[in-house]
């Protein structure tokens, strides 16, 4: 218990003093433009990835037409374009406007390695802890009309692991956004409150999902923000989150049909 009060203590309450401590003092009458590049750029984001990563949008760009496509060949190819359109808007768009920030560098934004095994099991017991609640979750109407997202991840490995490579990709650039990008962007104003700050939008990509998940992710944001921010690292962020992930999809396989017999629901 002493071990759990201190990681406690250290991950949370000195991560609050420490981001205070970096933050700008109130009163200054210095404008911070920082932070207003950052929630504009959010803004963007988050309209980006949603209006435009759609099977739609990809028939519209590339041309194509849905017909000369097997279902299953069809559905990958809007993942891939799901993929792509995430990389751009949480990752593209944010370098490019570190680049035009003046003082700012992209490896200032928590992609360090430094550190990442030493605090492995920190992750590693949190990814423990909520085991049991995705095995809980999994069995939920729901959560099998939601997972696996790539309803054709049942056919056969290949299917299964293409699949999980490009939602690992996804997890990348969706952690460099909001645990990287946007929490190293507002906490030279807001200090450690730029983690609440992040979870705002961070809850609101949730809510087409099952609402067991959706509240989840507010606890999980502020969690995985907290670390990243103490240990300015994603890294162990993404770790977890492509587990979970894994983990999520592996479960959602068992309520599937087998294979040949038709997609998952």
């Amino acid at each position: 218990m002493t071990l759990i009060r201190r990681f406690i203590r250290r991950a949370f309450y000195e991560s609050w003093l420490e981001a205070e401590s970096q933050a700008d003092t109130a009163g200054t009458g210095i404008f911070d433009w920082r932070p207003a590049v950052v929630l504009f750029t959010t803004a963007i984001t988050l309209t980006v990835a949603s209006y435009y990563g759609g099977s739609v949008s990809l028939a519209h760009v590339f041309g194509l037409d849905r017909r000369d496509y097997s279902v299953e060949d069809w559905e990958m190819l809007v993942r891939v374009w799901w993929t792509a359109t995430r990389c751009i808007a949480y990752v593209l768009i944010p370098i490019a406007t570190i680049w035009l920030m003046p003082g700012e560098r992209v490896r200032d934004y928590y992609l360090t390695f430094r550190g990442v095994f030493r605090h492995a099991w920190i992750y590693v017991g949190l990814y423990v802890l909520v085991l049991p609640v995705l095995y809980w979750v999994s069995t939920f109407d729901s959560f099998h009309a939601t997972y696996p997202f790539y309803r054709w991840a049942n056919q056969s490995p290949r299917h299964f692991w293409q699949w999980q490579l490009l939602y690992a990709i996804q997890f990348v650039a969706l952690e460099f956004f909001f645990r990287g990008y946007m929490l190293k962007g507002l906490s030279h104003k807001f200090g450690y409150g730029a983690v609440f700050v992040m979870v705002v939008p961070y809850a609101l990509i949730h809510y087409p999902k099952p609402i067991p998940e959706a509240l989840s992710a507010i606890g999980a944001g502020i969690v995985l923000g907290t670390l990243a921010m103490r240990l300015r690292s994603i890294w162990g962020g993404v770790a977890i989150h492509v587990a979970v992930g894994f983990t999520m999809d592996w479960l959602a396989l068992g309520y599937c049909p087998p294979a040949g017999v038709g997609p998952c629901h």
